[in-house]
């Protein structure tokens, strides 16, 4: 699933829905679409000191059109979009700077007196749009050239749409995550950043997960390595195989993490409460 920001920087309330209309209107030539809206404003009337974690009134709407609706305090910008990754191709996100996905944002690109009172967004800026008539065509191909937001859940429901999964009697799955310490008297991490030599590293995860699937018994496998910051507790990789039995499963999830580590070329900083360290510096 795509996931893009829509920030305001002084619009009108009406200009910024009529924008978000325009965006959904957009992806939802392509798939199925989730718009995810977020109040900031906490009971003490100060705002949330970080967006995507639980606070605030989170609403999320399944579809375009907006046939399915949830809603409630306590809920997160995050859960939200991890609770659509299995059922849409895109998610719309209005009001959350925080975000580490591409942005759009709407308003006067030259008032600087608005853009100050804006926060800055920690996903890259895609376009900067008055009205809805300057939202570009080329906005769709723009956001799918981001990486994508994947979860466990939705890439196993991927390979359960699959067409070969009818011989399938098993599913095993990896998850590889942040450790916060190898030891009790470690330094805590407080997250690593991941860096990929583009394209290559696409090309050489796509390349395991077809050899992996010429083996007698399995059907369908997955590879996703996140990328950009990921913060202690989070998940980074994950593997998922479909196939026929248990033992090949097994089997192809083990050499699927092994294969993807040692041969997949990607760049790790280790960021502690004490110091930062690129870890192959140190290898």
């Amino acid at each position: 699933m795509h996931v893009l920001g829509i920030l305001d920087r002084g619009a009108d309330g009406g200009t910024l829905e009529r924008v978000v209309d325009r965006v959904v209107d957009q992806l939802s030539a392509r798939g199925r679409v989730g718009v995810v809206r977020y109040d900031a404003t906490i009971a003490d009337g100060t705002r949330a000191a970080r967006e995507t974690a639980i606070g605030g009134d989170v609403t999320y709407d399944l579809g375009a059109d907006g046939d399915w609706t949830a809603t409630g305090t306590g809920l997160s910008v995050q859960g939200a979009l991890d609770s659509l990754a299995s059922d849409c191709e895109y998610a719309v996100v209005v009001g959350v700077s925080d975000l580490r996905y591409p942005a759009l944002v709407v308003g006067d690109e030259s008032d600087d007196s608005e853009a100050e009172s804006v926060p800055e967004t920690a996903g890259d800026v895609i376009a900067t749009v008055g009205s809805p008539a300057d939202v570009s065509d080329d906005l769709v191909g723009d956001l799918e050239a981001a990486e994508p937001h994947r979860t466990l859940e939705s890439i196993v429901a991927d390979v359960k749409r699959s067409p070969k999964a009818d011989r399938s009697g098993a599913i095993a799955t990896f998850t590889g995550r942040v450790r916060a310490k190898d030891a009790a008297d470690d330094a805590r991490t407080q997250y690593l950043e991941f860096e990929k030599y583009e394209g290559v590293a696409d090309e050489r995860m796509a390349a395991i997960e077809s050899e992996l699937e010429e083996r007698n018994g399995v059907l369908e496998v997955e590879l996703y390595h996140r990328t950009g910051v990921v913060e202690d507790g989070e998940d980074i990789v994950y593997v998922v195989v479909l196939a026929g039995h248990r033992e090949e499963a097994f089997r192809t999830v083990e050499d699927g993490i092994n294969r993807l580590k040692d041969e997949v070329p990607l760049f790790k900083k280790e960021v502690t409460v004490e110091d930062e360290f690129w870890v192959h510096d140190r290898s």
